[in-house]
């Protein structure tokens, strides 16, 4: 076991996570999302700690992620890896790697197809808490100014694959395509998700295509 290595699940509870995540129906994916996360990270056998909206601390969403890491570090680890609960292809061989990676002073960076990013792993030497806090978090901006923070320190950057994370209907639909790396109980919520989805659409349209219908055929008494 790696002791000088931890990693931080930094997850809000589902039902605060659906306050920002536009997903009808969506408190109990990301209450298996949290479940699966938790179990992939235990299974590497590293140290790790929750973060959820119950022990974050600062006022934005850039305020509360380095906090995380900060408080990690004075934990008195040397590299720390962060991921959130919404990435449902995220698997054990992505953390070990990125765990070796870091072992041999890289700064690991897991790229997700929104502009963002489902991991972030780096040495403690590598983080500057006030270059942090002023990062444009949650902007397509955000790979971009990592890359340039990572470039100005002269770090040597190991990137994994580029994987999906859930935020829209749209994303569920998206992480389907390769629902044969999912669990089964993710894909069938999902599932049942899209379902209900289209069968709202559906029931929404034929609603205001009839409301259509008798607006255009009722004309109304004739003038006099």
């Amino acid at each position: 076991m790696n002791l000088k290595t931890a990693i931080i699940v930094f997850a809000n509870s589902a039902k605060k996570e659906l306050e920002h995540k536009p997903i009808v129906g969506g408190e109990k994916l990301f209450l298996e999302l949290t479940k699966k996360t938790i179990s992939v990270v235990k299974s590497t056998e590293l140290p790790f700690f929750v973060f959820s909206e119950k022990n974050q601390k600062g006022n934005s969403f850039g305020e509360r992620f380095t906090e995380a890491i900060n408080t990690t570090f004075d934990l008195g680890f040397e590299n720390v890896m962060i991921i959130g609960n919404d990435t449902p292809h995220l698997k054990k061989h992505h953390l070990l790697e990125s765990a070796k990676h870091l072992q041999n002073g890289k700064l690991v960076l897991g790229p997700s197809m929104d502009g963002g990013f489902y991991l972030l792993g780096l040495h403690k030497s590598q983080f500057n808490l006030n270059k942090f806090l002023k990062l444009p978090w949650q902007s397509r901006q955000l790979i971009k100014s990592i890359s340039q923070y990572i470039e100005e320190a002269d770090i040597t950057l190991s990137k994994l694959p580029i994987l999906y994370d859930i935020d829209t209907i749209e994303d569920l639909k998206a992480v389907t395509r390769f629902s044969f790396i999912l669990s089964r109980t993710v894909a069938k919520i999902i599932k049942n998700i899209l379902s209900s989805s289209i069968k709202f659409s559906t029931d929404l349209f034929m609603t205001s295509y009839k409301s259509h219908e008798l607006s255009f055929y009722n004309k109304g008494s004739p003038s006099i």
